[in-house]
């Protein structure tokens, strides 16, 4: 379990362990993902009798036109979405079911092997900080999480903005393969890591509120039972909770990463400047300024819905992937 030596087990195996509950939790959760970027990168609508401009969420194509009837040809108006419901529902009743599970490739590609180095690091970097007494018992999982999660977050940002991309918009992976390189063309290798900062101030944040609450929750769901009979179903229980509580209180930064990544390239485009990446402070005032305080929570009913299960899910998986493994490891060596 989490709070037992990692040494019990191999590195590779507790890689092997999160990747599968990677995968189970993708499956389930992506369509409340595509709902909550959705919900996140639509921004207010704009009043009759101005232009609009409307970019398909990636670099191309970017149209430019008066409201009025010879439009009607290429454009048509963004679908608005009032909440969470309605999002679903008219998702799939324009653009498919499948639409729900648009990006699930990329998710898959970035998941698996991002969740495998996180757990896998959280684990080593707990148990040499609690090994060293580098940091007491009760801070180790948030220093170790908010480290592990750091390192993740640089490997896999240019990843999670081409699924940011496909989610945003109902693009091909052709049409996202000619935006990614026209976005290197024109704002270097750096515009991948677009969204890196407000992404690691959302997940940092998350990954070491979520770890110190899992760790609590846990041990005081533990004192209930003997100490060697740890439950999958406390794990679940545990991780639901901590991952409800971190989610709530770092969604203002999943808003400013998911519209930063969906606005990549519109300065560009219509070549007004150059490329400039306002702060993540400055952006947080900006959804403020025109969509209120709600702004900042946009996406916050599929995002808690989302992470909650998946949390638990992927946190029971784990801890029963580990005890599967060390259950194996320890009939080796009694057999042996």
């Amino acid at each position: 379990m989490a709070d037992q030596d990692p040494a019990g087990i191999s590195p590779l195996q507790q890689m092997v362990a999160s990747g599968a509950g990677a995968v189970v939790t993708s499956l389930f959760m992506t369509p409340l993902d595509v709902v909550k970027v959705r919900l996140q990168s639509q921004r207010p609508s704009m009043a009759s009798g101005k232009c609009l401009l409307y970019c398909n969420g990636v670099l191309e194509p970017l149209y430019l036109c008066p409201n009025g009837a010879r439009c009607a040809t290429w454009f048509q108006d963004p679908t608005r979405f009032t909440g969470t419901m309605d999002a679903f529902v008219k998702i799939v009743r324009h653009e498919g079911t499948r639409t729900l599970w648009s990006g699930l490739p990329a998710t898959l590609v970035m998941t698996v092997p991002a969740t495998a180095i996180y757990f896998t690091a959280y684990d080593q970097l707990k148990a040499f900080l609690c090994g060293r007494a580098l940091t007491s018992d009760l801070y180790a999982p948030m220093v170790a999480g908010a480290l592990a999660r750091l390192g993740t977050v640089t490997v896999i940002s240019p990843l999670e903005l081409m699924r940011t991309k496909l989610q945003a918009q109902h693009v091909s992976y052709r049409e996202l393969g000619a935006c990614v390189r026209t976005a290197v063309a024109q704002g270097g290798w750096r515009s991948l890591w677009l969204g890196w900062g407000p992404t690691a101030l959302r997940d940092v944040p998350f990954s070491a509120l979520y770890w110190f609450n899992y760790e609590l929750v846990k041990s005081w769901l533990n004192g209930l039972r003997p100490k060697d009979q740890t439950s999958v179903g406390m794990s679940f229980v545990a991780g639901g909770i901590s991952g409800t509580v971190a989610a709530v209180l770092t969604l203002p930064f999943d808003v400013v990463k998911t519209q930063r990544q969906v606005a990549l390239g519109a300065m560009e485009a219509v070549r007004v400047n150059p490329l400039h990446v306002d702060s993540t402070w400055l952006l947080l005032q900006r959804i403020r300024a025109e969509s209120g305080t709600k702004g900042l929570f946009a996406g916050f009913l599929p995002r808690i819905i989302k992470a909650a299960p998946s949390c638990a899910i992927m946190i029971s998986t784990y801890e029963f992937g580990k005890s599967f493994f060390q259950r194996l490891n320890q009939d080796r060596l009694l057999g042996g």
